[in-house]
């Protein structure tokens, strides 16, 4: 069994109301809050961690790199629906002071605030233990494997990757 997530970007057939919220291009803050339900981010850590296999093309760094990463759960209504991983390379100047938000969505500076801003196409993936990411959404969820998404975004030619992985409790809140 492989535990690096095939990246794609096709997206799997979720069940379900999850194709629209998972699919949408825009900003997945804004989709979440359209729900009408109190959203919140909550930052469970926030530092240099180990980059992932997975992450290192991206980033442009090697298998021994430590990035910086900001992880933080997405609530609706108080109740976890996503789990997301930021992470740029640890000596950026360009996403470290963003990424320094504490509790505001990224979101809302992705999609608005940085005209200059490049984006990537969103890429599917299911991912399973022992993954980074499902370890990351794992206290939230007990699915053997979780739908996520990343894209790739550049600034001033630094890149930073967002990693979302949405959680069976989403459901819940989809219209």
């Amino acid at each position: 069994m492989t535990t690096q997530p095939h990246w794609s970007d096709i997206l799997p057939l979720p069940a379900g109301r999850l194709a629209d919220c998972i699919g949408t291009q825009g900003s997945l803050t804004e989709y979440l809050m359209a729900s009408g339900q109190p959203f919140a981010v909550q930052v469970l850590a926030q530092g240099e961690t180990a980059v992932l296999p997975d992450e290192q093309e991206i980033l442009q760094v090697s298998a021994n790199t430590m990035v910086y990463a900001r992880h933080v759960c997405l609530t609706l209504a108080g109740e976890p629906v996503v789990v997301a991983r930021s992470v740029t390379r640890p000596d950026c100047q360009v996403w470290r002071p963003i990424l320094e938000r504490g509790a505001r969505s990224l979101g809302f500076t992705l999609f608005g605030g940085l005209p200059e801003l490049q984006r990537d196409a969103l890429q599917f993936a299911e991912v399973q233990a022992p993954h980074g990411l499902y370890q990351l959404a794992a206290g939230h969820a007990a699915n053997p494997a979780l739908l996520a998404r990343r894209c790739r975004f550049a600034l001033d030619a630094a890149p930073l990757l967002v990693c979302e992985v949405f959680l069976p409790a989403l459901e819940n809140y989809l219209k």
